[in-house]
């Protein structure tokens, strides 16, 4: 347990995208993923971190990089219970509680309603370090529907 706490401190990702889904109650639909990515020649950590999650995909990310992928709701509240049993020691913590708490928002279905999608919206722009033009786009066409 120490040694994949460490590991996705340094390696891991917990994001969040929307993407446009015509059948979807708001017209969106909330992306939850927890990504590790290596090189391709440590393609045998992904696939220990697959097993060890039980859940996920191990594939070629970009050029030499490979990662494992989680996707699926059920592995995602896998990752959530190992994490809240063996907390992450860095900033990632941070980003941790707000991908759970979104995970949470979508168990009681909030991402179906417009308000709940745009709390989901706001949390996840919170997260990581990088801009969210696409999220925050989707934000504002959520806010002009109001």
């Amino acid at each position: 347990a120490d040694w994949v706490v460490g590991f996705v401190d340094a390696e891991g990702c917990f994001h969040v995208s929307i993407a446009r889904h015509p059948q979807m109650s708001v017209g969106f639909q909330v992306l939850p993923e927890f990504v590790v990515v290596q090189h391709h020649r440590e393609r045998q950590i992904l696939m220990a971190l697959k097993r060890f999650f039980g859940a996920g995909t191990v594939r070629r990310n970009h050029d030499d990089r490979d990662c494992v992928r989680i996707r699926n709701f059920e592995g995602l509240k896998k990752v959530c219970q190992f994490f809240m049993e063996h907390p992450l020691k860095t900033k990632k913590n941070v980003d941790f509680r707000k991908f759970r708490r979104i995970l949470l928002l979508m168990e009681r279905k909030r991402h179906l309603s417009r308000d709940g999608l745009l709390q989901i919206i706001d949390i996840a722009l919170k997260m990581n370090t990088t801009e969210r033009p696409a999220l925050e786009k989707v934000r504002q066409e959520l806010l002009q529907i109001g």
